[in-house]
């Protein structure tokens, strides 16, 4: 499982909090103020992470929604805020756990491995629930820094390749798992990969969840001393 570190600015959670609407946003430790949009669908790696923001919620971005007060340690998930699709979402419709291979000529994409779990939940006041049957999308770039399928704005002509590309649907659990590689870096933006989380009533969408997660230096420094 991989372990994500989210650490913001005031300013930075301010306009994160203030592009996602009504998206939760729980920190660790003591009690917080929480402004719930209905039916909030969030995602969490692990019930340890958080959000070191709490301190930068502005009661003015969500005068209109109610507030509830609550010890944040009841919450067996972390609410993550909604970011940018950002660059070269395509909706393949590769239903696959390993993305690494690119079915249009059967390569697989060398890197150094990475697996990747999501538990997806929603929550209502304090409670969070598994949620079965989400659509799980993720896409990133491979460990130089391309994405598949596209074209321009810095990427190379990969169009009709379809590598680091897939989704997977919420189990019992809510959880899915990807096998992957660890991402390359590009001009411009920190190592991250992107996620979607949808759901569908037969063929017609019915919720759309965008994020992105990014990693520690740290470890991101540790993996590119590698060939």
């Amino acid at each position: 499982m991989s372990k994500e570190k989210n650490k913001f600015s005031r300013r930075e959670a301010l306009r994160l909090m203030g592009a996602a609407g009504a998206t939760v946003l729980v920190a660790g430790g003591g009690k917080t103020t929480i402004w719930p949009a209905s039916n909030a669908l969030v995602t969490a790696e692990s019930a340890g992470n958080s959000l070191n923001a709490a301190n930068a919620v502005n009661s003015a971005l969500f005068a209109p929604a109610p507030r509830v007060s609550f010890d944040v340690s009841q919450l067996s998930c972390v609410t993550k805020p909604a970011l940018t699709e950002g660059p070269f979402f395509v909706d393949e419709r590769l239903n696959r756990s390993d993305i690494r291979p690119d079915p249009s000529n059967n390569t697989v994409k060398q890197g150094a491995q990475l697996k990747l779990r999501f538990y997806v939940s929603r929550v209502t006041g304090a409670t969070c629930v598994p949620l079965v049957g989400a659509w799980v999308d993720i896409w990133h770039t491979d460990a130089l820094g391309a994405y598949s399928d596209v074209s321009g704005q810095g990427n190379p002509n990969n169009i009709g390749q379809k590598f680091l590309r897939g989704y997977q649907i919420t189990d019992a659990n809510g959880s899915v798992e990807f096998t992957t590689i660890y991402p390359g870096w590009y001009q411009g933006r920190t190592v991250h990969i992107h996620y979607k989380v949808r759901l569908f009533d037969g063929a017609t969408r019915t919720y759309d969840f965008t994020s992105q997660l990014t990693f520690d230096d740290t470890l991101t420094d540790q993996v590119f001393t590698q060939a």
